[in-house]
């Protein structure tokens, strides 16, 4: 299936493009167009983290959420990803997760070493396994 996104990635989208290959779509093909160009995202594509699309960003919350929610997905770990996403990606009013800050950092500069988003997608994938690792270990 095709997905599709905002160009240069971040920890919202690396998380959401990890959970798609790791639970939904193992075989997903990732296309990115110009941040505010709704205009062209492919019919074919389910879109995400993008304003106003159901696998977005609502009630406050990150795209990860949203992608939990829709899907059905309850798994202790991946909850507490999108607590720590969340906080990473949206302003919040107290931080609970301080893994949050040093996760937005690794995402921001895996696309800056990466010559383009679907290379940082890839790259972020061993990030976030290793943090899923890490979190289930933890219990």
């Amino acid at each position: 299936m095709k997905w599709v996104t905002w160009e240069n990635v971040g920890v919202d989208r690396m998380a959401c493009a990890w959970l798609i290959r790791r639970w939904l779509d193992p075989t997903a093909e990732f296309l990115f167009v110009p941040e505010g160009q709704q205009h062209e995202v492919p019919t074919d594509a389910e879109p995400f983290d993008i304003p106003g699309v159901r696998l977005s960003h609502h009630a406050g919350h990150c795209s990860f959420y949203a992608f939990l929610s829709a899907f059905d997905l309850h798994d202790a770990v991946l909850e507490r990803i999108a607590r720590i996403v969340d906080e990473a990606d949206t302003v919040q009013e107290i931080t609970l997760e301080p893994a949050a800050p040093g996760l937005d950092v690794l995402c921001r500069g895996m696309r800056r070493i990466s010559p383009n988003d679907a290379t940082a997608l890839e790259r972020g994938q061993l990030l976030f396994d290793a943090l899923y690792a890490h979190l289930a270990e933890e219990g």
